[in-house]
């Protein structure tokens, strides 16, 4: 099977350049795209939240996702190289266009599987010891670790801040909780703390 992959972080962006590119690849290797993969998403979620997660399941030995670009299956190098791991171990070959990037079954490709799993396991790694060290440092120096007793997080910093007036316009339209998280791309048990917290809570106060 061949996929294509598309991505675009909001609807503002078009989908058929990339469409265009894929297409455009397929016409000069006489390759015929069997199944679409779009989505609007950020690339800094979990693959494994977006549909770019379901299609990695269900791929097999022989399969090839074609894509615009690497950066487009994630924003950072740890997401991206885990992708092509996985991706190397079930035998999908990997094709971008810009980057001109082919991930497939020569011992090229091997080499490259084989540092992307080493260097992602490295970097958790490194990134474990780090927060140990740093915690045991302010342990040892009589300092609180985590957020201060009784403290909340500002709600300007919260990751669902930006999207506050739609949120209270879907709740007062009679939206569902879950419809309004699949619609932000986020978390349900997320988005109810948001609203009980910042919402309910201030409903309350402005109320009594």
């Amino acid at each position: 099977m061949n996929y294509g992959y598309i991505r675009v972080s909001s609807d503002r962006q078009t989908v058929e350049n990339q469409r265009f590119e894929i297409l455009k690849l397929c016409e000069r290797e006489n390759l015929t795209i069997d199944d679409w993969i779009e989505e609007t998403v950020s690339g800094t979620q979990q693959y494994s939240k977006r549909r770019l997660g379901k299609l990695l399941k269900r791929v097999k030995e022989g399969d090839l996702i074609i894509c615009s670009e690497l950066s487009r299956l994630g924003r950072t190098l740890y997401m991206i190289m885990e992708i092509l791991s996985l991706c190397m171990k079930r035998g999908c070959r990997v094709w971008t266009i810009k980057d001109a990037y082919r991930l497939g079954d020569d011992i090229q490709s091997k080499v490259l599987a084989f540092a992307f799993g080493l260097s992602a396991e490295i970097e958790r790694n490194l990134i474990s010891q780090r927060t140990r060290e740093a915690l045991a440092r302010l342990k040892a120096e009589g300092r609180h670790v985590g957020r201060p007793y009784g403290a909340h997080t500002s709600q300007v910093l919260h990751v669902l801040y930006r999207y506050d007036k739609f949120i209270r316009r879907a709740l007062e339209s009679g939206v569902s909780v879950s419809k309004i998280s699949d619609e932000l791309h986020c978390n349900r048990n997320t988005l109810r703390r948001y609203i009980i917290r910042y919402i309910r809570n201030n409903e309350t106060h402005t109320s009594s």
